[in-house]
């Protein structure tokens, strides 16, 4: 992932476009969710997603970015991230993680989620529980973020929670959160886990997207020959939950989901705050 040259802090303006930004990249997933049934192929997912962004009268930050071929990445079982849309077949059951973003007047959007093909009747329980297990752990950093004070803090603190709430899965260090506005991938980079550095401080109009990777078994990853898709060294099932959040004098509002993130920070005692004009 490239990174730009500096933090990039936004206006109350600007954080309203990188609201639309963020519910259009929602609209964008849900549309690939609706289309990820038993015997699509995850090219008529991509096509799906790509339809609404085409509607929109937007682009897509992931089509063409270092060459990416596709609108959304679409990673099956033990593909952890980064898979390509083509000829493959949905299963039942299937563990799939949908990652995509829009650009809207120049403001980038990113998000992820896991499902189960056929929904979580097809599933199986361990599948059920990495997918929730990785989607608390987004939402712990996201707390962290609205309630700390450095930017370290949020892989302080999904760390912690894996550690203690399932420390059976493998917690991937290769692959981060990021800085997003005006590009996709911007400073700061956000830690999944601990580390020495504290890293900068969490200022008003930082807008980070935080997105954990766990997986059923060993956390040491592989990138296939495409040059894109990584998956599992053991080939244990992976998920992949991420959001992109905004901080701002107010507080903190969580641009991708609809709600600004009211029912995921709910358990933690956080209630998010739109930006002014939002």
């Amino acid at each position: 992932m490239i990174f730009g040259p500096r933090i990039e802090l936004k206006s109350p303006q600007q954080l309203a476009t990188m609201r639309q930004a963020g519910l259009l990249t929602g609209q964008v997933l849900k549309a690939a969710r609706e289309a990820a049934v038993p015997g699509a192929t995850t090219a008529e997912v991509d096509a799906a997603a790509e339809a609404v962004i085409t509607e929109a009268g937007a682009r897509s930050n992931f089509k063409g970015y270092q060459g990416f071929p596709a609108v959304v990445c679409i990673s099956v079982n033990e593909e952890i991230v980064h898979g390509i849309p083509g000829d493959r077949v949905l299963e039942s059951g299937d563990l799939v993680s949908i990652d995509g973003g829009a650009i809207v007047d120049g403001f980038h959007g990113d998000s992820a989620f896991t499902m189960i093909v056929g929904g979580d009747a097809a599933g199986s329980k361990a599948d059920i529980a990495l997918s929730q297990a990785t989607e608390k752990a987004m939402w712990v950093g996201i707390a962290a973020f609205a309630a700390g004070t450095k930017v370290s803090d949020i892989g302080d603190a999904i760390d912690d929670h894996v550690a203690r709430e399932a420390p059976e899965l493998g917690l991937v260090e290769e692959f981060t959160g990021h800085g997003i506005g005006t590009s996709m991938h911007m400073p700061p980079e956000v830690l999944n886990y601990r580390a020495r550095s504290n890293g900068p401080k969490i200022r008003s109009g930082m807008c980070l997207a935080i997105e954990p990777m766990l997986t059923a078994g060993s956390s040491e990853t592989i990138t296939l020959a495409d040059d894109w898709t990584v998956v599992t060294e053991d080939g244990s099932r992976a998920s992949h939950w991420e959001h992109s959040v905004a901080k701002h004098d107010g507080g903190v509002w969580v641009l991708t989901a609809e709600d600004g993130g009211a029912a995921g920070l709910a358990p933690f005692g956080i209630t998010p705050v739109p930006p002014a004009g939002t």
